[in-house]
């Protein structure tokens, strides 16, 4: 079975934060390759700021040098809200090859009982939560059908998010350096983010 890493997100837009949480995944689990899956609407967040069609491109452009990662459109073709339960079913229909680990940011590790199907879900994928230096994982209350199928991974500290980037592009401050130069470079091109 090829470990692959499912890393779903909006991507709004994508930065090295996220780079580096896929890196960070990929090390930890030994993983043959990352997806990136973007959402074409978020089940607990406002719409993007940007387009599908916009975080679709930015993140080919991130990914373009980057072994081993690549861009997953299951959501995007689906359109509409997409749960992860749903992604995963469709994605082990298509790729019984594969044994996929689902990366969560260290603050989601908590939630994942109240996800759709959870439990389903934790028979499907094992989750890799991602740590920062203060931030570890708390599975006191977790089930044990998320504390078995939970591995954690040690991710550096980075203080780069995608609402920062947008709130500085709307104010007019530069975003260089937060993300890769070809994203910067699109997100300048189209006005992504402009007030």
């Amino acid at each position: 079975m090829r470990r692959t890493g499912l890393f779903g997100g909006t991507f709004d837009p994508i930065h090295y934060g996220h780079l580096l949480a896929a890196e960070s995944a990929r090390e930890a689990a030994k993983l043959e390759e990352v997806w990136f899956i973007p959402t074409f609407v978020p089940p607990h967040k406002s719409h993007p700021g940007a387009d599908s069609e916009n975080r679709r491109r930015m993140l080919e452009t991130a990914l373009a040098d980057c072994p081993g990662f690549r861009v997953e459109e299951i959501e995007l073709s689906r359109q509409g809200v997409s749960y992860t339960i749903d992604t995963v079913n469709a994605l082990h229909e298509r790729y019984q090859d594969r044994a996929f680990y689902w990366i969560v940011g260290s603050d989601m590790v908590k939630d994942l009982p109240n996800w759709r199907q959870a439990e389903e879900l934790a028979e499907k994928v094992t989750f890799i939560g991602l740590e920062r230096p203060g931030e570890p994982c708390d599975e006191v209350d977790l089930p044990s059908y998320v504390r078995r199928k939970l591995l954690r991974a040690s991710m550096p500290p980075i203080g780069i998010s995608s609402t920062d980037i947008r709130r500085r592009r709307k104010e007019g401050r530069s975003i260089r350096f937060m993300t890769p130069e070809p994203v910067h470079e699109w997100i300048r091109r189209h006005g992504l983010y402009e007030s």
